[in-house]
Formats: C-alpha cells, sequence, structure tokens
C-alpha cells in the first residue's frame, strides 16, 4: 500500500468525522513517524508491513470514534505539546483564556498560585514555563490524573510546579514548598466540571471517551464552580484573584454565585470565538 492509497482508504472509512481526510493524514503521519508534508511530497512511497499494521489500527480506533489526541498520546496546548490519555481531560484552545488573563493580571514578580483539577497540567504548566519566578499548586482527585501531569512537568524540565492529590481545597492545606498549613496564594485558577449530566453533547464526538468526572457536575453543572468559589476565599489574599472557566451559557449564573459569595470586582472574559467562557474576580 502507497500513501496515496492509504490515504484514500482511509478518508472513506472516516465518514463520521468532520476532518476525515486531515484525520486520515495526521494518523498516517504518525505511523510513519513523519510530517504531513512529507505525505504529500512522497505519494508514492510503500508503507512497510509494520508501518500499515499500526495505521490501519489508528484507523480503526479512529472510526470507533476514538479522539484524536488519545491515539497520538499528545495534544498541542499554549506553545507546547502535553502527553495526554483517557485518564485526562483533552485540553482544548478556549482554556488558554486562563492563561493569558493570569499573565495579564499578574506581574512578574514572585507568586503562589494554585490550579484546582488540573488534569493534564495545561493551565499550571503553561504558566509555570512562562513564569519561572511564581511558584504553582496544582491539584487533582484523581491519582492517574496526576501521573499524567508529573510526566508532562519533567518533560518540560520544570521545577516550580508541586503536585498534590485532593478533591478543590482540601489539597491547599500546605505542602513541601509551603512554609505552613496556613499558605495564601495570589490567584486560584480552575478549568472544573461544569457540564450538566442531560447536555446531549455529551454523547457526541470526542467528550465520549474523556473522564466523565472531569466533564459533568450537578446543579445544571453549577454544583463544583459553586464549591471552589466557597472554599478558595479562605485560601486567598487580600486582593487576591480567583478564575474559572465555565460553559458559554452559565455566565451570569457564576457572576451571580460569585457575588452572592463575597466577590468583588467580578468580570466575564470572552473567548476568541466571542464566547464568555471565563469569570474572574477579587476577594
Amino acid at each position: 500500500m502507497q500513501i496515496q492509497q492509504a490515504l484514500s482508504h482511509a478518508s472513506s472509512h472516516l465518514n463520521q468525522s468532520e476532518s476525515p481526510r486531515l484525520d486520515a493524514e495526521i494518523l498516517l503521519a504518525h505511523a510513519l513517524g513523519k510530517s504531513r508534508e512529507f505525505l504529500v511530497t512522497w505519494p508514492e512511497i510503500d508503507l512497510s508491513e509494520s508501518e500499515q499494521h499500526t495505521f490501519l489500527h489508528l484507523l480503526g480506533q479512529r472510526a470507533l470514534g476514538q479522539p484524536i489526541a488519545y491515539l497520538l498520546g499528545k495534544k498541542a496546548f499554549w506553545d507546547f505539546d502535553l502527553t495526554v490519555n483517557s485518564d485526562v481531560l483533552i485540553p482544548r484552545p478556549e482554556t488558554e483564556l486562563l492563561v493569558e488573563l493570569a499573565l495579564e493580571h499578574l506581574d512578574t514578580s514572585k507568586h503562589l498560585l494554585a490550579d484546582l483539577g488540573t488534569g493534564s497540567g495545561a493551565i499550571a504548566l503553561a504558566l509555570a514555563k512562562e513564569r519561572p519566578e511564581w511558584q504553582l499548586v496544582a491539584t487533582d482527585s484523581s491519582e492517574a490524573a496526576l501521573k499524567v501531569a508529573k510526566l508532562n512537568a519533567e518533560n518540560l524540565r520544570l521545577d516550580n510546579i508541586e503536585l498534590r492529590q485532593g478533591s478543590w481545597c482540601e489539597a491547599l492545606k500546605g505542602g513541601k514548598n509551603s512554609e505552613n498549613s496556613n499558605e495564601k496564594y495570589d490567584a486560584i485558577i480552575s478549568n472544573p466540571p461544569y457540564i450538566d449530566k442531560t447536555d446531549v453533547h455529551l454523547s457526541q464526538g470526542d467528550v465520549r471517551f474523556e473522564p466523565v468526572q472531569a466533564l459533568v457536575a450537578e446543579e445544571q453543572g453549577l454544583a463544583d464552580l459553586r464549591q471552589i468559589a466557597t472554599q478558595v476565599l479562605e485560601k486567598l489574599k487580600p486582593d487576591a484573584i480567583l478564575m474559572l472557566e465555565h460553559g458559554y451559557q452559565q455566565a451570569e449564573a457564576v457572576r451571580q454565585l460569585l457575588e452572592q459569595s463575597g466577590y468583588n470586582d467580578i468580570q466575564t472574559h470572552k473567548d476568541l470565538a466571542g464566547l464568555e467562557r471565563v469569570t474572574m474576580a477579587r476577594r
């Protein structure tokens, strides 16, 4: 089987995908250990038996709906690649807004930040990489997710990040890098579960294969957002920042719960698609 034949074969088997040709090129390039440009330049090169076997296996998994990121074992975020698997959410471009806002609202001096529900470590690692002066505490209730985050931190050679296991603020009770158990944070950031369990999108696309505990929350998706807003107050320094990612239809509800919890300077920011995606407030 030649490259051009493989791509033609794949496209016909990926008719459920929104981008069958792109998917085929990405999977074939991965199987060959080459770039997509290589496929275009050398369409008549023959695949080896092992390359063909690997490609057809990936193709079969993708035809069943498996996310490209899980099949490749990686996903681009910010300006680096993250290792990902089915233990963590696939990082999405809109989450980069949290990173942008943190960099915009905090200066480059020494700060202590927490990323609650870190998953693959995307947010915390991006901030740790951009601001070596900052100290990041990344938490998750999932031991499996923290293993992925640890691998990503090691791959990026970052030493200004500490991983802790625990549900939301229970992990913020002091750690190896804290002077005492009453450490206070300059900013706390989170992309928590915020999808309602009845949302039809849970049965569509990549989310079908992602960890449901990282996606779904009670109270029409607001339960974890409410819990975080309530818990972190005592962990924030005066005038410190809380930043929350949420669903694009939840902005008003999130602003209300932050106001009810006693926060000030509440602002919602839109992502590149113009959707209200992140709400931030000060203690």
